[in-house]
This record gives structure tokens, C-alpha cells and sequence, in this order.
């Protein structure tokens, strides 16, 4: 009870502060609505089924693009941090387009792709593949020898070397990897939305700025403040239940 005190008393005394702020200096609501106005919409909107396909479909996208990027970002940082050779080959190409931002990629992936969906995956993709596989090669790479040293001697199949060794010693890393990817994935998939899509909260976002609707952008904004709150937490609830030698 006293974390939950600790968590949402912060907030609330920026609400309050907000709430006043308005009262006192008198601000025009067309260009900042108040705590009070922003939870009436809130409750407007929450009657509607719009905003709920608007979170499902947001949701939808990036469990897919960061499914993809997951599969990928963790295989490929396996293989390359166990065969250093391997590695050699394919770290320059990662390392150059790594410093992109995922946004840049928005044209070419409406030029490829596009509007819709596949735009969205793809950009998605993107912005969680490189933290995933960047946080699984270091835990890779980072194997003790004297692991390596015992499995050639005990002569180890190679898959059970990857699977109960390699693979359990870079969980930690991989997870690491997946926190910072499922936050990179969240915060694509609303620039994605904001640009070439028709639903989701980036596109609730982006219509009611059209519409100057400011309240109903903030409600989409704490709502997407909130889901990825939840995302990362579900990610390291995840992490406890999983690595358990590790609690």
C-alpha cells in the first residue's frame, strides 16, 4: 500500500499544480485543457468503442513488429556472439545502420510498403531489432570461457550448448534487450501512426490535433504514457518468472 502512496503521489500533486495553474494565470483551454477537462473526455471517450479499437489496433501492430524483431534480434545475437569469426562480417553493416533513428525510415517504408499496416511493422521492427540484438550479442560475447572450455570437453552438442548454456547465461541481457525494445516499439508505432495510418493512438492523436480538440490529444498521450507503463512492467514480471535463479 505504501508503494502504491509513493507511485501516485507525484502525479497527483502535478494535477493539482496543473488544476490551479489554470484557475490563476487563466490559460485558454483551446491550447492547454485542464486535469478537469481532460478526464470529462476521458470519460466521453470511454463510452465510445472508438479508443479501444484505436488501443487494439496499436497493440496489434506492435506485438507483430516486435515479435519479428525479437525472433531475429535474439538468434542473430547468439550466432554472432558465439562465432566471433561470423560476427566480423556482419557487426560493420549493423553498427552503421544502428545509429538511424526509426523515424527516418518512415518515407522509405510509405515508398516501399506504402500506407498501413506493413509500413508500421516495418518501422516497428526496426526501432526494437537493434536494442534486442545489441543486448543479446553482449551477453553472448560475454560467456566465460571456462563455460566454452567444459562443453568442448563434456563434447556438448552444439544445441544443447546453445540452449542450456549460451542461451540461459544471456537471458539477463536479453531481457535488458527486451525492455528497451518493447518501449523503442511502443514509441515507433505511434510516429508510424501519426504519419501513414488510419487507427490506432497515433492516429487519435493526430485527427483530433486536426480537429483542436487538445483534450482528447491529451487523453491519448496519458493513455499511451500508461500502456507503456504496463508493458514494461508485464516484461519484467516476465523476467522474474522465467530467471529464477536469478532471485
Amino acid at each position: 500500500m505504501n508503494n502504491l502512496i509513493k507511485k501516485i503521489i507525484f502525479p497527483f500533486f502535478i494535477f493539482l499544480v496543473w488544476q490551479a495553474s489554470y484557475f490563476i494565470f487563466k490559460i485558454e483551454n483551446s491550447l492547454l485543457p485542464s486535469p478537469f477537462e481532460i478526464i470529462q473526455a476521458s470519460f466521453e471517450l470511454g463510452k465510445s468503442s472508438e479508443i479501444y479499437l484505436d488501443i487494439f489496433d496499436s497493440l496489434q501492430r506492435v506485438f507483430i513488429g516486435f515479435s519479428l524483431a525479437s525472433i531475429v534480434g535474439i538468434f542473430l545475437g547468439l550466432i554472432l556472439g558465439n562465432f566471433k569469426k561470423v560476427s566480423e562480417y556482419f557487426l560493420p553493416l549493423i553498427e552503421i545502420l544502428r545509429p538511424i533513428p526509426p523515424i527516418a525510415w518512415i518515407p522509405v517504408a510509405i515508398l516501399i510498403f506504402g500506407l498501413g499496416n506493413t509500413s508500421a511493422y516495418f518501422i516497428i521492427f526496426l526501432g526494437s531489432f537493434f536494442p534486442i540484438f545489441s543486448n543479446t550479442y553482449f551477453g553472448a560475447a560475454s560467456l566465460p570461457l571456462i563455460y566454452r572450455n567444459t562443453a568442448a570437453s563434456f563434447e556438448l552438442p552444439q544445441l544443447l550448448f546453445f540452449k542450456d548454456i549460451l542461451l540461459k547465461f544471456s537471458l539477463p541481457y536479453i531481457f535488458t534487450g527486451l525492455k528497451i525494445g518493447i518501449g523503442m516499439a511502443w514509441i515507433c508505432v505511434i510516429a508510424a501512426e501519426m504519419i501513414g495510418a488510419q487507427s490506432g493512438l497515433g492516429y487519435f492523436i493526430q485527427i483530433n490535433r486536426l480537429y483542436l480538440r487538445t483534450d482528447n490529444m491529451f487523453v491519448g498521450m496519458i493513455l499511451i504514457g500508461l500502456i507503456g507503463y504496463v508493458l514494461n512492467l508485464f516484461f519484467s514480471w516476465l523476467e522474474i518468472k522465467i530467471i529464477k535463479w536469478q532471485n
